[in-house]
């Protein structure tokens, strides 16, 4: 399918935080300004700007501590086509990693689209697909190292398949049977966790990762074993930011000197309220200068220039052991949630367009191409084989039992199991006695390992 090349210039029409372009209307995000000594570089060629956004195309990576523009620029190196960008320079890799790349960035939507279908079909709880921010996970991901520490909000499910977690560990944990070893079927599917792959349980409540990785960035500084070898991520959206959690991590870190990356997907939406309505400065990235954070506005649906950004992230981080912002511009193609259909406040139109103009999947694929790399027959192939291996893994999660019933009753405290929940145990042995002949008792009893006789 033929895509379109993003073309937005500078003779595009601003009026009341709307830019019109080639016909398209997009809002942009509203802009401040404060004094800096050293001035930021402006781009010397013009390569127009990022859809959604005010903020002008550069091929320079380029930190900030502070702003003195009216628009802080996004670092960009593939345009809209998966063409480079003129002075633009690709970032170190190899045809093997490349592919890699593609392929992670390609499982996502596969397993977006059956997880999101089964849940529809009343299968598995609740998820949360990443439509359309596939190059900022990914890309992000494959530019650290796997044993830096990971705290993701909860789209970051490409950031664990990059890091190897399988099939069944995403399917165990959706469906909550007894080899989900992330949270053993007690929390809601897509809240992912491994220790072995240093990546930390996502919980519910909003931004509550932020401080945390502040002070696992700290930690990581004091222990001597992984100081100057290992920095903390963490992941959270536009949204996310305006938490005083966001305000509480970014401040420690940045006072204590923390090695942690604060990477914001920002993708134009915090469920319902467009960005537009959420801050009246420029984006996130005008914040980092606030705290004394090195900062860099990257264009998040280009995976390369995200994996160029994030590469450097680490390396400023690691070795001033401080930390630092990056903010991806993309656009959240998918509904928030399954509880949420985005088309009562957006039209489906807009949605549309994204896809065609600024397709992350689109321009990796593209640039593959180019480069000899990848063709249609390697794309028919990829898709068939991913669609088979997904499928395969949900109908085997989905016909296993759940954990042992007990297990609800471990992992809260250390050492040995407390009063108050030998209580509820007890109490819950007593119900399943007193209603064992209840079919709809019988019926939930044989979906638990061992039939709940551990509780009796």
């Amino acid at each position: 399918m033929q895509r379109l090349p993003l073309n937005v210039t500078k003779s595009s029409i601003i009026t009341n935080n709307v830019r019109i372009s080639s016909g398209i209307i997009r809002r942009t995000l509203r802009t401040s300004a404060c004094v800096r000594s050293t001035p930021l570089k402006q781009p010397t060629v013009d390569h127009g700007y990022l859809p959604n956004s005010s903020s002008p195309i550069t091929t320079s990576l380029e930190f900030f501590d502070s702003v003195t523009h009216k628009s802080i620029p996004a670092y960009r190196v593939l345009d809209g086509n998966g063409e480079m960008l003129e002075g633009a320079t690709v970032p170190e890799i190899d045809e093997t990693f490349a592919r890699k790349l593609y392929e992670t960035m390609s499982l996502c939507p596969e397993l977006d689209n059956v997880l999101y279908n089964v849940q529809r079909q009343g299968k598995i709880s609740f998820y949360m697909t990443s439509h359309g921010e596939e190059a900022a996970i990914v890309g992000s991901a494959a530019a650290l190292e796997d044993t830096d520490e990971a705290l993701g909000q909860y789209r970051e499910l490409g950031v664990l398949l990059w890091r190897s977690f399988s099939l069944r560990e995403v399917m165990s944990q959706c469906v909550g049977n007894e080899e989900d070893l992330s949270t053993k079927g007690r929390q809601m599917p897509v809240h992912y966790g491994s220790k072995k792959h240093h990546f930390h349980t996502i919980s519910s409540p909003l931004a509550t990762q932020i401080p945390q990785a502040a002070g696992i960035g700290y930690a990581l500084k004091r222990d001597p074993n992984r100081r100057g070898k290992s920095c903390a991520v963490v992941y959270f959206g536009e949204g996310a930011a305006s938490e005083g959690d966001f305000h509480a991590g970014m401040l420690l870190a940045s006072v204590l000197e923390c090695p942690t990356i604060f990477f914001c997907r920002n993708n134009g939406f915090a469920i319902s309220t467009p960005a537009a309505e959420q801050y009246a400065g420029d984006g996130i990235a005008s914040r980092g200068p606030g705290y004394g954070v090195m900062t860099i506005r990257v264009d998040g649906n280009d995976a390369l220039a995200v994996l160029a950004a994030v590469r450097e992230a680490r390396k400023l981080a690691i070795t001033n052991s401080k930390p630092v912002l990056v903010e991806a511009t993309t656009y959240r193609v998918g509904h928030h949630s399954t509880s949420d259909d985005s088309f009562a406040y957006r039209p489906r139109s807009e949605v549309e367009n994204w896809k065609k103009t600024d397709n992350p999947l689109w321009r990796m694929r593209r640039f593959l191409e180019n480069r000899k790399w990848w063709d249609e027959a390697a794309e028919v192939e990829m898709k068939a084989r991913l669609r088979k291996e997904v499928m395969a893994e949900f109908r085997r999660a989905e016909g296993m039992k759940r954990h042992q019933l007990g297990e609800l009753f471990t992992d809260v405290y250390a050492g040995e199991m407390p009063w108050n929940l030998k209580e509820q145990k007890a109490d819950l042995a007593r119900l399943l006695k007193k209603y064992s002949s209840w079919e709809p008792y019988q019926k939930e009893r044989a979906k638990f390992k061992g039939n709940g006789e551990d509780v009796l």
